[in-house]
């Protein structure tokens, strides 16, 4: 089993960490793109349950349903998830934000959709132990320290982009 971190948090799982790559991944998606699904998709991806799962269609339509009294099936939500439907009422909204506890402007204003969007992607980032372990370190470091930081992954970024290319 695995040793807690100075966080407290245990370590993130191989899957754990693919899932919170994802979620960045698509919170960017949703703040280029603007659509309804990607954000919902992007809700589903970053605000997990307590035991780190994602939430279900059904759990979140049956909260969303007793918010609303309203008719919400998990078809429906799939529905809005993939974009076969994307004119939800505001309600039906204000009920997924309410359960993911994000603000209602994350659906209805682009540029603070497009700034929670960013924080959310950034929280999934946080999951992974390793980016915890190294966002906790740099806290602790000076200015010039950050900037040598920056540089060193840039370095890095760029290596490791140029061997996921493929050779021509």
């Amino acid at each position: 089993m695995a040793k807690p971190d100075k966080t407290g948090l245990k370590p993130a799982t191989a899957q754990e960490t693919a899932a919170a790559r994802t979620a960045v991944r698509t919170s960017t998606q949703a703040a280029q793109a603007g659509a309804l699904a990607a954000r919902i998709e992007a809700l589903f991806h970053t605000v997990r349950r307590p035991d780190r799962e994602q939430y279900t269609n059904e759990e979140v339509a049956r909260a969303c349903r007793e918010a609303t009294g309203e008719s919400f099936s998990t078809t429906y939500l799939w529905q809005l998830r993939t974009g076969r439907r994307d004119n939800p009422t505001k309600r039906h909204l204000e009920a997924l934000a309410r359960f993911f506890q994000v603000p209602p402007a994350y659906f209805f204003d682009e540029q603070q959709g497009t700034q929670i969007a960013r924080e959310l992607a950034l929280l999934a980032a946080l999951r992974d132990a390793g980016v915890r372990s190294l966002a906790l370190r740099a806290i602790e470091l000076s200015p010039e320290g950050l900037d040598t930081v920056n540089e060193l992954m840039d370095v890095i970024a760029r290596r490791d982009t140029a061997r996921r290319r493929p050779s021509p």
